[in-house]
């Protein structure tokens, strides 16, 4: 069994970050899994994670565990051992369970979401408390907590991976936190005006006509409900000159 840590900086007691959370890991026995949650976390923007009792005292260092963590390897140099769940909550407020099946006795069960939106509203230092792999949480470990979570799944099939779990939980916590500024990873291309429009259409009049696809005499709506395609399709003007090119190549092809 693993001593409580006692490395330089790894004080029992410390808060959880502020706007952040624990991840506190009971009783691991896959060190893939360590690994996979601590990328997890690190996905969703947190760091301080926890481990009680872990069947491998060396787990944080294990090849994989590292391999599993892909990038995440300071979230795993920041990780404690410790022996205890208690040593484990040691400056939180508010601990949540996490467990598939409701207790008889025990705190009340919530879905992540429905619970989180008023809990990052509180002062609470927060932390998540997940137990094995096999067995999940204990009883005694569920009571020692201020809440259950439950994520919702399949009523036939809810088993899910530890670390599975741990990336629902992060998600739903940075999602209540206020979630990230998503960016386009490319500039948005400039949209085609209504000239732009229009010199497409007049081109592509010109080679249906030219092709026997519209007859002049008899044009009927074909052309307002090109118009109308080209209004929805809410064209950039790279998709102008793609259209325009076309045109050519037919009328070229034609001659």
């Amino acid at each position: 069994m693993p001593a409580p840590d006692t490395r330089p900086g790894a004080r029992h007691g410390d808060a959880a970050p502020a706007g952040g959370a624990r991840f506190v890991l009971v009783g691991t026995s896959h060190a893939g899994n360590v690994g996979a949650a601590a990328r997890a976390m690190k996905v969703m923007g947190f760091a301080d994670l926890v481990l009680v009792r872990p069947r491998f005292a060396d787990v944080l260092s294990r090849d994989e565990t590292v391999a599993m963590a892909s990038g995440a390897a300071d979230v795993l140099a920041r990780a404690r051992v410790v022996d205890t769940l208690a040593h484990a909550l040691d400056g939180i407020t508010w601990a949540c369970a996490t467990a598939m099946t409701p207790r008889d006795f025990g705190p009340t069960t919530f879905a992540p979401r429905a619970h989180f939106a008023a809990l990052a509203a509180s002062p609470h230092q927060v932390a998540f408390v997940f137990g094995p792999e096999r067995t999940g949480m204990s009883n005694d470990d569920v009571y020692r907590c201020h809440a259950c979570l439950s994520i919702p799944a399949h009523p036939d099939y809810g088993s899910l991976n530890l670390a599975q779990a741990v990336q629902l939980i992060a998600y739903d916590w940075r999602q209540a936190l206020g979630g990230w500024d998503v960016r386009p990873r490319t500039a948005t291309p400039p949209l085609a005006d209504g000239a732009a429009i229009a010199g497409v259409l007049q081109q592509w009049q010109q080679v249906l006509q030219d092709i026997g696809f519209l007859d002049p005499a008899s044009p009927k709506k074909l052309m307002p409900r090109l118009h109308q395609l080209l209004n929805r399709a809410e064209l950039t003007m790279e998709e102008v000159h793609v259209l325009r090119g076309i045109a050519r190549a037919m009328d070229k092809a034609r001659r």
